[in-house]
């Protein structure tokens, strides 16, 4: 079930914060299915009654990418007091926070839904709760982690947050690697990136040069 408006809605005016939307990882992949069936700690509280929260599982599924995401959005967001500072688009569950939990069965259900504007399990969850979020009045910057380069989560939430939504520059000609080991130097350099508006701009272009290794 996703978060409720009220978890969702800022009590403060527009441009009073800045929250993140992180796309969700992979749940159809080999690491997911690790989870099947592993002794791992999480695969057993994952198939457990109270289940684990979603940004763990989906940092163990997506591995570096995810696990970025997560650190950089949790280190730079900027809520308004009352509003989750950190999203998680999920396949069929619209958005939820990184603490929510989900159990085996959710999973499951992530896994058979794709991640596509023309799918309406996906699409209507979604601009659900993204409607509730500028209806009751979303802060200024809602700044994607996540693809940019095709429009499976650009166009539906172009849509509805229009001028509002934003992006890290710096993604423009990455990959997930990339992406996601950029952002956690950034955590540790305590270093935030620069942000765009996502409409109009250009979302595609050359591979920048390979990250130096962390020394």
């Amino acid at each position: 079930m996703a978060a409720p408006a009220s978890e969702l809605s800022p009590s403060l005016p527009l441009g009073s914060g800045r929250v993140f939307l992180l796309s969700p990882a992979d749940s159809s992949g080999k690491r997911a299915r690790l989870l099947e069936g592993s002794k791992l700690d999480l695969a057993r509280r994952l198939r457990g009654k109270e289940g684990a929260p979603l940004g763990e599982v989906f940092a163990f599924v997506s591995s570096l990418y995810f696990r970025g995401k997560l650190a950089y959005a949790r280190a730079f967001a900027r809520p308004p007091r009352g509003v989750a500072g950190v999203l998680v688009i999920t396949p069929c569950d619209g958005l939820r926070t990184p603490e929510s939990r989900v159990n085996l069965e959710d999973l499951r259900r992530y896994a058979g839904v794709p991640i596509d504007p023309e799918e309406e399990r996906y699409a209507k969850p979604l601009l659900r709760d993204l409607r509730a979020l500028v209806a009751a009045g979303t802060p200024l910057e809602v700044v994607l982690l996540g693809s940019i380069a095709s429009g499976k989560y650009v166009d539906l939430l172009t849509s509805v947050l229009g001028a509002r939504l934003w992006f890290p520059s710096d993604f423009v000609g990455r990959g997930d690697m990339s992406r996601g080991g950029l952002m956690l130097r950034c955590v540790a350099e305590e270093r935030e990136l620069d942000y765009v508006p996502l409409r109009g701009a250009a979302r595609h272009g050359p591979r920048p040069a390979r990250l130096p290794p962390i020394v």
